[in-house]
């Protein structure tokens, strides 16, 4: 009887880990989309900014993921990386990080540009958190030099911390009619499922490695 008890104890014990690792291999895969208004969906509606479509377009091809949209319309690197801890829980997988086109807007210099970067993207592979970088391009009228010092950074960080790059955020986007709001900068709901398009195949891979 004694023995038939500890048989009993020992397989309730075996299905509650079971359970356990069933109920772990069900949580979704949770992504935080870091960035300025492109990310915080500047002037769209309900359902219309990058973090929300990127989500709906995953869940459309059978992902179970949630993305949580962590962005602020006109951060720069600088307050970036100041909210960056808190803005990112510890249980979060990977980062969509898209940061440094208001910075180029005001002409910082992009060597604080990089700095504040370089402390993000240390801070999260200290966290053993993922990145994907969102690279941004510096505006023709800053000048070459400027644009050869701004453009550099991205494919650099991502060689330097071995993350995935995607190499221009606004790819198909900027110039493009009827991709832009009136202030010819912002994404529209069309530039936002274009950008959604670009970027999906990456995750998709991300998400993939993580199966």
């Amino acid at each position: 009887m004694a023995f038939n008890s500890s048989i009993r104890v020992l397989v309730a014990g075996g299905l509650a880990l079971l359970g356990s690792i069933a109920s772990a291999l069900a949580e979704p895969v949770r992504i935080v989309a870091f960035g300025d208004s492109l990310m915080a969906g500047y002037q769209l509606g309900p359902g219309e900014s990058f973090p929300e479509k990127l989500e709906e377009a995953l869940k459309a091809r059978g992902h179970d993921v949630v993305i949580a949209n962590a962005g602020v319309s006109g951060d720069t690197t600088s307050a970036g990386l100041a909210r960056l801890d808190w803005s990112v829980p510890d249980d979060t997988q990977l980062v969509i990080l898209g940061l440094g086109a208001n910075d180029m807007l005001r002409g910082v210099d992009p060597d604080v540009t990089e700095r504040n970067l370089t402390q993000m993207l240390e801070r999260l592979d200290a966290r053993d958190i993922d990145v994907m970088l969102m690279g941004m391009l510096a505006a023709p009228n800053l000048g070459a030099s400027y644009g050869t010092r701004f453009n550099g950074i991205y494919p650099e960080l991502a060689s330097r911390f071995d993350v995935e790059l995607y190499p221009f955020f606004l790819d198909g986007v900027t110039t493009v009619s009827g991709m832009t709001l009136e202030d010819r900068m912002h994404p529209s709901a069309a530039g936002v499922d274009r950008m959604v398009d670009g970027v999906l195949p990456l995750v998709e891979a991300y998400i993939a490695e993580q199966g």
